[in-house]
């Protein structure tokens, strides 16, 4: 019974035990629940911090911490050097544009003035030379199967075409002209100023084509059937196209004559501020480095037609001041902020166009060398085109009808009179000849040494393109072939000609038969727009494909045209 009893009573004490623990436990954890909604409110794991490591993280989340963080934080450059060395040769590239552009503007506007001297100094002389022989002939008998050589031939159409034209206009009133410009608005001035420079760019690039076309119709060898409409229609549209362009340069020289005498010079203003449009027109397009080429071309020609026509107005001013010298200075200001102008708007045009296409500034070096290569090859025996054309095809520099301007102009505003005057007149005339002579000597040599540094040498010795060459190549650019088989037979054309063939020996074959010269701008008269990617032309066989990328040569300087549409524009 004791023993009962006892055990008994330890299993209620046990029960007790159990019981207050359980309370004990229930009342740590109504404790740990309201402390943890605490430091949850407070966002920490202890109220108290009551460790080492909490009380780091309590430091560090400290507004002095975050600042001293800021304040000492570092970074190492090195850690992406290739992107800031590419940033750096930006900027360098940048400061070399200047330099370079204007080396190459020095170049081009030295090969303009002396296809423009040509027309003033040597071609009167050539052309009394070819009239001479015409004259002498019957008297010394035909030592040839031609009359005239093909070169005094188109000497001959231009002596004739800058005769009728000067003739032509000398029946347009320069006075009244600038006094129908004056009385119109500022903000119609320059409407037609912009009109205008469109229309120069649009004569310029289908005049060269009209007097080329002239001049081959003239000298084309004589064959049983005839491809043409005659010399006769060919010469009356160069005359007429001659005249044009002089009476749209006349109006433009009338306009920026107007702008320098206006009180306010608002629009003189205006006119400068169209140039700074430019660079807008120009900077965000993608530009390749054929496309930029052409560009500079454009540049060149721009430039050096305005300075004919600062010319022009100073001229036109002086007459009217009776040729006081104090006046000259009273424009100079003027010219100057005009020339001004249009250099730095190249210099910035150029320099961005180069930092977002990625173009290094070597490569108006190789512009250089390429407009080098033109004059020398001109000078060769073998050489198919006049230098003065040459410049006309690359630049898009026309200069009959500047200089049919520039005669009218300074014969109307120089009264010839006396024996004095005319001994004036040769001397400046003999004058003329010996800086066209010295512009020329230096100018050969300094292309000489462009193309040797160029290594252009030996394009120079190769063959003329013959006719079967220039046949095939026209082929190529207006016909587009289906690409065929390897076991198919070679296409040929009517003259039996292999056009295309997938078989190398075939291919061989067509490419001896017919060498082809590196083209320069001059070889070719006509262009065509450039095709597509996807779609590649071989240029000796005619066919196109992705199969044939490899045997096309990637297109060089040489190769490219001033009126080439490249991106559905003309630069």
């Amino acid at each position: 019974m004791a023993e009962s009893l006892s055990s008994g009573l330890g299993e209620e004490k046990e029960k007790e035990k159990e019981d207050s623990e359980r309370d004990k436990k229930g009342v740590q954890t109504e404790k740990n629940k309201g402390k943890d909604g605490l430091t949850e409110a407070l966002r920490f794991n202890d109220k108290n911090g009551g460790s080492k490591g909490k009380k780091r993280n309590l430091s560090d989340l400290s507004l002095v911490r975050f600042i001293t963080t800021e304040l000492t934080r570092g970074y190492f450059l090195e850690h992406n050097e290739a992107k800031y060395t590419e940033r750096r040769e930006r900027v360098y590239t940048c400061l070399r544009i200047p330099k370079e552009l204007e080396k190459l503007m020095t170049f081009g506007f030295f090969l303009c003035l002396d296809a423009f001297l040509y027309v003033f100094t040597l071609l009167p002389l050539r052309v009394i030379l070819a009239l001479l022989r015409l004259i002498t002939l019957p008297c010394c008998g035909l030592s040839g199967s031609r009359l005239l050589q093909p070169a005094q031939v188109c000497d001959v159409l231009k002596g004739f075409i800058m005769v009728l034209c000067y003739s032509m206009m000398s029946y347009v009133d320069y006075s009244m002209m600038y006094h129908l410009i004056r009385g119109q608005s500022v903000i119609k001035l320059y409407i037609i100023y912009n009109m205008l420079e469109v229309a120069d760019r649009l004569f310029s690039s289908f005049g060269q084509d009209i007097l080329d076309a002239l001049y081959w119709t003239a000298t084309e060898p004589k064959e049983k059937k005839r491809a043409h409409i005659g010399v006769i229609p060919h010469f009356l549209m160069a005359v007429l196209y001659v005249f044009l362009h002089a009476i749209l340069i006349m109006v433009q020289a009338t306009t920026l004559n107007v702008a320098f005498n206006s009180h306010n010079k608002s629009l003189l203003t205006i006119m400068m501020s169209n140039n700074f449009v430019e660079i807008k027109g120009s900077v965000f397009k993608k530009f390749e480095k054929n496309n930029l080429f052409q560009m500079s071309n454009s540049d060149i020609k721009e430039r050096f037609t305005n300075y004919i026509l600062l010319l022009i107005v100073c001229l036109r001013n002086m007459e009217q001041f009776s040729w006081n010298p104090d006046h000259l200075w009273v424009l100079f200001p003027d010219v100057v902020m005009v020339i001004a102008s249009e250099v730095a708007v190249d210099v910035v045009k150029h320099a961005f166009i180069t930092k977002f296409n990625d173009i290094s500034a070597d490569v108006y070096g190789e512009y250089r060398a390429s407009l080098a290569f033109d004059l020398v090859s001109s000078r060769q025996k073998n050489a198919y085109t006049d230098y003065s054309d040459s410049v006309s095809r690359r630049m898009g520099f026309i200069p009959l009808p500047l200089a049919l301007l520039l005669i009218r102009v300074v014969t109307s505003s120089v009264k010839i009179q006396g024996s004095l005057s005319f001994m004036c007149v040769l001397l400046f005339y003999l004058g003329m000849i010996t800086l066209k002579v010295l512009n020329s000597i230096v100018l050969l040599g300094t292309s000489c040494v462009f193309v040797k540094e160029a290594n252009m040498e030996e394009k120079l010795f190769d063959p003329p393109p013959s006719a079967v060459s220039s046949r095939v190549n026209s082929r190529a650019h207006r016909t587009k072939h289906v690409p065929t088989a390897p076991q198919q037979e070679p296409t040929t054309d009517k003259g039996g000609i292999p056009v295309a063939s997938e078989n190398p020996q075939v291919a061989n074959m067509a490419e001896s038969s017919a060498p082809t010269l590196p083209k320069s701008d001059s070889d070719t008269f006509l262009t065509t727009p450039d095709e597509d990617d996807d779609k590649i032309i071989n240029a000796n066989t005619g066919l196109e494909g992705d199969g044939l990328e490899h045997r096309t040569p990637k297109k060089d300087l040489l190769e490219i045209d001033r009126f080439t549409i490249c991106g559905n524009r003309i630069d």
